[in-house]
């Protein structure tokens, strides 16, 4: 087994490398590639040195098996016929694939069957605050098919990347230190703010981020269901939160919601209000699983329920995702060169 990390660089290219330690996943070889910038870089990985390449359009994954790409849409778009041309499965960590009908769109603990069909080489991860919210949701779906679901998110600074983790890291500084806070990396001042806004905004004053959570849920549950969702931004490192409203074609109560979280892979529920045991992203960093707590009903809507959603969102919600779709397929033998 051959595979390569492309944008291994990055917040979650290092998670990638993170990752492949940790689950000891069976690569015989790992390349790594960046931009110019990054080439020359070295990471030791499983015990080797492995020194960043710079991405061309050249035979480079001639021999590869498996591409974890997450080096931004644009790059995804214009490498991914080199990527693929020699039959190199690509695991897509941006949003230039999601929607195509023939690249599939995976969450591994809810559409794993998926993976399998790639006419393309390529299989499409989907935007982090989906990934969290549809394994809670799949588990409330096997219950009864899921009509309407209202979202308000809770972002990390991690969505945007490095450098969005580090300004805030450095506006933490200079407001201990009295100095000028700077902003770049968002549209205002993140820290003790949150901004109602990620991505561009978009029809009906929707942002892509919202609609994405409306759309690829919809493709990855196999379903008409409808996602309402306001994605804000948080001064949190690394872990997004969500408060979910759900509805379904018969009423859910919370004792039926609470075994349905039980048994679905992937999820751990925390959820005792009396000793305020709740999830939160200070303690859910660096963590793999999806946490699920203030399960109760929706006392707006008859037979609705609502709960609160935490994951780390640079694994589940980005790197770890990827991995567990390969590893998923070396399981049940989908991974073939052609």
């Amino acid at each position: 087994m051959k595979i390569a990390i492309v944008g291994a660089s990055g917040a979650v290219g290092g998670e990638f490398i993170r990752l492949i330690e940790e689950r000891h996943f069976p690569a015989d070889e790992i390349r790594l590639f960046g931009s110019s910038r990054s080439a020359g870089r070295s990471y030791t990985i499983q015990g080797k040195t492995c020194v960043v390449e710079e991405l061309c359009d050249n035979d480079a994954f001639k021999d590869i098996d498996i591409a974890f790409v997450s080096a931004g849409g644009d790059t995804s778009r214009a490498y991914a016929s080199t990527i693929t041309r020699y039959g190199t499965l690509m695991i897509d960590n941006s949003s230039a694939f999601r929607m195509e009908s023939d690249v599939p769109l995976v969450v591994p603990e809810v559409n794993p069957e998926d993976a399998l069909t790639t006419p393309r080489h390529i299989i499409a991860n989907p935007n982090c605050s989906t990934i969290q919210m549809v394994v809670a949701l799949h588990a409330l779906n096997k219950i009864t098919p899921l009509k309407e679901v209202h979202v308000a998110t809770y972002q990390a600074a991690s969505g945007a990347g490095n450098l969005a983790m580090e300004e805030l890291r450095e506006q933490v500084r200079s407001a201990a230190e009295g100095a000028p806070l700077e902003v770049q990396k968002f549209a205002h001042q993140l820290l003790y703010n949150v901004i109602p806004h990620i991505d561009k905004f978009d029809q009906d004053d929707y942002t892509k981020e919202e609609l994405k959570m409306h759309y690829e849920t919809q493709k990855i549950l196999h379903s008409d269901i409808s996602v309402s969702a306001t994605c804000v931004r948080v001064p949190v490192l690394r872990a997004h939160s969500e408060a979910i409203w759900v509805r379904g074609e018969r009423a859910i109560s919370p004792e039926e919601a609470r075994r349905a979280f039980h048994s679905q892979e992937g999820l751990v529920v925390v959820d005792d209000p009396k000793m305020l045991e709740y999830p939160m992203p200070l303690f859910v960093a660096d963590k793999d699983p999806v946490y699920v707590g203030r399960i109760r009903r929706d006392i707006a809507h008859d037979g609705g329920i609502t709960f609160w959603c935490v994951a780390d969102q640079i694994r589940k919600g980005a790197a770890l995702n990827a991995v567990q779709i390969a590893e998923w397929l070396i399981e049940h033998k989908g991974i073939t060169k052609k």
